[in-house]
């Protein structure tokens, strides 16, 4: 018998991962407390979404150590985004959409893992746009700092320790024809080898100038059905540092607010959003909560703020 395939969400749950684990610098551990004070929940219910708040979920504390067999925190890290795996796909199986709360973005790899699991089950096909300014291709031999918030997509497909890469019950959890990046304009010399190597499709800040934002969300969501679930993996550090400075890692020359919205106004047009990731605002290094207000502003648009909606252009 064929598994039923599930259709739209019938609400939305926010599942906060107060961890820093994976990070570079110390402080994103505080982000989802301040998406929460930026109105998050009273942001969503305003659509009429059914929202449910499950907290933050517990686990290990940052040791703060230096790396050992190339990777930093890997027990802890493993920990965390096995807890974050069991949540999402926990809210998947209810039909609800679930949004990741972070935290840095290695936790990418427990909620990824969960959608491909979830979409395997369902018997649905993936899309995953990957928002961020750095390819997070990196690898234990690539990287001095062993910092696994540089390597999640690398272990998403396949290369990375079998801890993380197999936490989807397959490995590797996503195809390279599965995923597409955007926004990037901060890759090391060998990340480039391995995203080339294994055929991602890349819309980095270049294609953006020359093509425009429009086009290049025309290509990014272009061969979706009905029967794709569509997965946004946010890493704030995407956007701008002029109007997104509560980053730990910012790299000059992302989007533009203007060019954000029409990322997300598209998305929305889809009408296929099933599950996203937020990670990466660091408070401690923000402005008066700027950067997660402007983080549940394009939230809002992802769930249709915009006043007039559209068919998707092709």
């Amino acid at each position: 018998m064929n598994p039923t395939i599930i259709s739209q969400p019938t609400g939305v749950s926010l599942i906060g991962a107060p961890t820093d684990i994976g990070a570079s610098t110390q402080g994103a551990s505080m982000g989802p407390q301040a998406l929460r004070v930026a109105g998050l929940v009273k942001t969503l219910a305003q659509f009429g979404l059914d929202v449910k708040d499950c907290g933050n979920l517990s686990g290990p504390d940052n040791p703060w150590q230096a790396a050992v067999g190339g990777y930093r925190h890997l027990p802890e890290v493993v920990q965390w985004n096995q807890l974050l795996h069991d949540a999402v796909y926990a809210e998947l199986q209810q039909a609800r959409l679930p949004i990741m709360l972070g935290g840095d973005h290695c936790l990418a790899i427990g909620s990824v893992s969960a959608v491909a699991r979830h979409c395997r089950v369902q018997g649905k096909k993936l899309r995953v746009l990957w928002l961020d300014a750095h390819a997070d291709f990196n690898t234990a031999l690539l990287t001095p700092s062993g910092n696994l918030h540089g390597m999640p997509v690398a272990c998403l497909c396949g290369l990375g320790p079998p801890a993380l890469i197999g936490m989807s019950g397959q490995a590797p959890a996503l195809k390279a024809s599965e995923l597409r990046q955007i926004g990037i304009r901060s890759v090391d010399e060998g990340e480039k080898r391995l995203v080339h190597d294994m055929g991602i499709e890349v819309f980095d800040m270049r294609f953006i100038d020359e093509m425009g934002m429009r086009q290049t969300m025309v290509q990014a969501l272009a061969h979706m059905d009905a029967n794709t679930h569509l997965h946004v993996s946010l890493d704030v550090d995407f956007l701008d540092p002029f109007i997104a400075p509560g980053v730990g890692t910012p790299v000059r020359g992302g989007p533009t607010y203007r060019e954000a919205q029409l990322c997300m106004e598209m998305i929305a047009d889809t009408g296929q959003l099933a599950s996203l990731d937020v990670t990466e605002i660091n408070p401690a290094l923000d402005v008066r909560n700027q950067t997660a207000e402007l983080a549940v502003d394009l939230i809002a648009s992802l769930f249709g703020k915009s006043t007039l909606m559209r068919k998707p252009i092709t």
